[in-house]
């Protein structure tokens, strides 16, 4: 009985559980059903409010795409992008700018350079600044190169260092006196650079009188003979009273040079004619000599011509050049035939500065012959320089015998070119592109290099065949070619250039700095 009833009483826990767990059930789903329903309807709304949306007038909808358009700015040139390095880039982005404008030898950003080097106190930009004006031997700067000597203490060492190059490279004549004050400072760290720069500053005055006989003061206050023997006389007291050492001995004497003043013949004379001196001095003496021309000084040359030295000898028969007479021709022919190759170079250099056509029958001998191609070469520029018709005849055989090394034909070519381009032109360019077709790659980029810096009128044609068929190459020399002749006329090429998706950014960049050089740039 007790397990009947145990078990009755079991089921009738169970069927009240049961509805218990039915009852819950029910009510969780109605419940959850609710939920939905209001989870579903915020969807809809939010696909009815766009629906809405895309069914406006389409008013909105243009003036919502217009508005991206209107504020997008509009393309910068590379020159922009430029300037506006300079105003607000580092020390390092303005250098790799200046590296690559000295590649591309432009010009255009000239102005904002000198600007920026006026104001400047990072003497990284200036003295950058500086040195690319200077080895560009650009003008503009020598103002602020001659403030930056006279307040050297308040700047950076290589920005005056720089300053002093500069005004070196340009042949700044009003430098004069600020570098000779920097000399007597006795600022050793300066010491030699500023002699260079003297020398080289001070030869503009001469260059000056060359051009002009009627000596005119210069802006020294000084007649250009009154300066170049003022700062000979000058060096000739440094050299002889402030005890310099070798190196900077050397440089005075090369500045005595320069000045191209007899004050220092008598100077020079003694040094080259003392067996005791040391060589180096002895042969930048003889230098010095033929810089200045005076027949004073020639009886010192033609004695070391036969020194015991090699190096002696030569640089005496180097500076025979500018001289002339009888000895002087007799010492150059027999130079010609020294077993000393350098003095063989010396004598071919002379021989093409004296135009000396009693040389020639040598000159090609040693063009044909000679087993230093540095001779070679020297002679074959010495018959370019007499440049008469027998001469001529030899580099045109040299340059068409193809049998020649290509050394020999291409300096042949370069002298051919120098001296008649509208013969030689058309010449030089079949033997061009022969070496093309032959994938001669070194005669023909030889060849190409010759034809850009030749000059003579006929020449626009080669200029337009290389733009209209040539690679990046043949491109960039006609754009050197047309600037060397200043062939304005082919604008029209030049500009079909300008397009850097049909051709490179440099060859882009190239040809406007062209337009701009030869003043096309606002046509």
């Amino acid at each position: 009985m007790i397990d009947k009833f145990s078990h009755k009483g079991t089921k009738a826990q169970r069927l009240r559980l049961f509805s218990l767990v039915l009852i819950m059930l029910v009510f969780q789903f109605a419940v959850l059903g609710a939920e939905e329903d209001a989870v579903i309807e915020e969807p809809a709304t939010e696909a009815l409010a766009a629906e809405e949306l895309a069914t406006e007038e389409p008013v909105a909808s243009t003036s919502a795409t217009e508005t991206p358009v209107a504020s997008t700015p509009a393309t910068r040139t590379i020159e922009d992008q430029r300037r506006d390095m300079l105003r607000f880039g580092t020390e390092t982005e303005i250098a790799s700018l200046i590296q690559t404008l000295k590649n591309e030898r432009v010009s255009y950003l000239d102005g904002e350079l000198i600007e920026l080097a006026q104001k400047t106190r990072n003497r990284s930009i200036l003295s950058g600044i500086i040195s690319f004006f200077g080895e560009m031997e650009k003008t503009g700067l020598e103002d602020r190169a001659i403030r930056a000597i006279q307040n050297r203490d308040e700047e950076a060492n290589e920005t005056v260092m720089a300053a002093v190059n500069y005004l070196g490279q340009v042949k700044a004549v009003e430098a004069v006196d600020s570098l000779e004050e920097l000399i007597n400072s006795g600022e050793s760290r300066f010491l030699s650079s500023s002699f260079r720069a003297l020398g080289r500053a001070v030869s503009a005055a001469q260059d000056s009188e060359n051009q002009d006989d009627s000596m005119d003061e210069d802006s020294t206050g000084q007649g250009s003979g009154g300066v170049r023997d003022s700062v000979a006389v000058f060096l000739l007291d440094y050299y002889e009273n402030r005890n310099p050492g070798e190196e900077i001995k050397r440089e005075i004497i090369v500045a005595i040079g320069e000045t191209g003043s007899s004050e220092g013949v008598s100077f020079l004379t003694g040094l080259v004619n003392n067996a005791d001196e040391r060589i180096p001095l002895r042969m930048a003496a003889l230098d010095a000599l033929s810089k200045i021309g005076d027949d004073v000084g020639l009886d010192a040359v033609i004695e070391n011509v036969s020194s015991t030295d090699p190096n002696v000898r030569s640089s005496a028969v180097a500076a025979l050049g500018p001289f002339s007479g009888e000895a002087v021709d007799n010492a150059i022919l027999e130079a010609l035939r020294d077993s000393y190759y350098r003095t063989r170079i010396g004598a071919a250099q002379a021989a093409g500065q004296r135009r000396l056509e009693s040389a020639i029958p040598y000159l090609r001998f040693r063009a044909e012959n000679d087993d230093v191609p540095a001779v070679k070469d020297e002679a074959i520029r010495a018959l370019g320089a007499i440049n008469n018709s027998e001469s001529m005849a030899i580099l045109d055989s040299l340059f068409a015998e193809r049998g020649n090394s290509d050394r020999v034909r291409l300096v042949a070519a370069d002298m051919l070119l120098k001296n008649n381009p509208g013969s030689y032109g058309s010449r030089v360019f079949i033997e061009m592109e022969e070496a093309k077709n032959k994938n001669q790659t070194p005669l023909y980029n030889g060849f190409v290099r010759i034809l850009t810096t030749a000059r003579g009128d006929s020449l626009d044609v080669l200029a337009r065949r290389f733009i209209a068929v040539g690679g990046v190459i043949e491109k960039s020399l006609a754009l050197d070619l047309i600037m060397n002749n200043e062939f304005r006329s082919l604008e029209g090429e030049i500009r079909s250039l300008l397009d850097a998706r049909v051709h490179s950014a440099s060859i882009a960049r190239k040809a406007q700095s062209t337009l701009e050089r030869l003043g096309l740039e606002g046509n």
